[in-house]
């Protein structure tokens, strides 16, 4: 049986239903868009038509009008519905222009063509979205593979989701460490990096913003000021360089700097990070220790514990009123506050059992109110049980 995620059922019942918006799949690179948009295509009783701007071939505006017509031949009174899917778009300039328009001539003609716009990251996508086709469109987001997709898909334990993180095309790789390694540094950051940051935004200091995500995966977890995060890097830049760096970083899936929670307080972007992956093959990937050597270690395997949830909330929180923060005050600290609107959840997280008192949640819970104090792992709530958990459901 062919492993589909819940997205799946989503888009499917968007294309059944009248035509109405232009869906968008949006998500970082190798989570499964392409894979999940030929899954519906092809169940669906329609003509379809897909076709990839990402592809070596020069594309230009007059490439998506000629796909455009194709898909077009496929529609007629007295067919269903045809799909046109058109993937990495965001990357031809002016796209969002072009794809206004012809949607529009179709609106006027009654043409029965659904489009479907895959882009590798959020912000690739929305910043054309939001400037031509407002009003036209649903974003249907794609995070990160969960540890509840991985097992169903390739029955992996909580262990290796902890270590291995969630690609699933690196999964049939992990029985070969260096190869897996390489394929996630090669096919997956060097990629990212370069193809969806670097060819689609100006940075000045790409060296810079290589380092930053190096040091950001190597310190996942840890709070460090930006002017701290300059002294690691030996840059001569400075802190707004760094936090639009890492703006980039997160639109792309891989890495990105928590806030401190503060209530109902404005808060302050200049306050100092606290590092989160999405993913944490992108930290693993960096080391020496494989999956055996990083569960005896347990400063090591504390982190990647702390991780596996801080990365299951971020994805979690795409596209809802929710967000993930972080909490300290002197050496108190709370790992995670889930906030939603004015009420917020404080989650500690523990790789192994440990006894008394949790003095950061007891401080935090006397300055905020709190709708719920959890302790992840250490004889609280399972880690594994955690991360399967719908998180709306901590706020009822």
């Amino acid at each position: 049986m062919v492993f589909k995620r819940p997205m799946y059922n989503t888009l499917r019942a968007r294309l059944e239903e009248p035509r109405r918006f232009i869906q968008v799949l949006a998500g970082a690179r190798q989570t499964g868009k392409t894979t999940l948009v030929r899954q519906v295509i092809a169940d669906h009783s329609g003509g379809s038509h897909y076709a990839s701007a990402d592809e070596p071939a020069l594309k230009n505006l007059s490439w998506i009008e000629q796909q455009w017509e194709t898909a077009r031949r496929l529609t007629s009174p007295q067919k269903e519905a045809g799909v046109l899917v058109l993937d990495e778009i965001q990357k031809i300039p002016g796209w969002s222009e072009t794809t206004k328009r012809l949607w529009d001539e179709d609106t006027v003609a009654g043409t029965s063509l659904h489009v479907v716009v895959l882009g590798s990251a959020p912000l690739l996508v929305q910043s054309g979205l939001s400037e031509s086709l407002a009003g036209r469109f649903e974003v249907i987001r794609v995070p990160h593979w969960s540890l509840a997709e991985m097992y169903e898909a390739f029955g992996w334990s909580l262990e290796q989701y902890v270590y291995y993180g969630g690609y699933p095309g690196s999964a049939p790789l992990i029985d070969q460490p260096d190869r897996w390694r390489q394929y996630v540094l090669d096919s997956l950051v060097e990629t990212t990096i370069s193809r969806d940051i670097l060819l689609m935004h100006r940075v000045d200091k790409p060296a810079l913003l290589r380092r930053l995500f190096e040091v950001g995966c190597q310190y996942s977890g840890r709070i460090l000021s930006f002017n701290k995060i300059l002294g690691q890097l030996q840059d001569a830049g400075n802190t707004t360089t760094l936090a639009h760096y890492l703006d980039l970083l997160r639109s792309a899936g891989m890495l990105e700097g928590l806030q401190k929670y503060a209530g109902q307080r404005v808060r302050q972007r200049a306050s100092s990070p606290k590092f989160q992956v999405h993913n944490n093959a992108l930290i693993t990937s960096q080391w020496n220790l494989d999956l055996e050597e990083a569960m005896e270690n347990s400063a090591a395997w504390g982190r990647l514990v702390e991780s596996s949830v801080g990365s299951w909330l971020v994805n979690s929180v795409g596209g809802t009123r929710m967000s993930v923060h972080y909490w300290s005050a002197g050496n108190r600290e709370v790992d995670f506050v889930l906030a939603s609107g004015d009420e917020a959840i404080a989650i500690e997280v523990k790789s192994a059992r440990r006894r008394g008192r949790l003095p950061g949640m007891d401080s935090f819970s006397g300055e905020f109110p709190v709708r719920r104090k959890l302790l992840v792992g250490g004889g609280g709530i399972p880690v594994d049980e955690f991360i399967s958990t719908n998180l709306r459901s901590w706020f009822r």
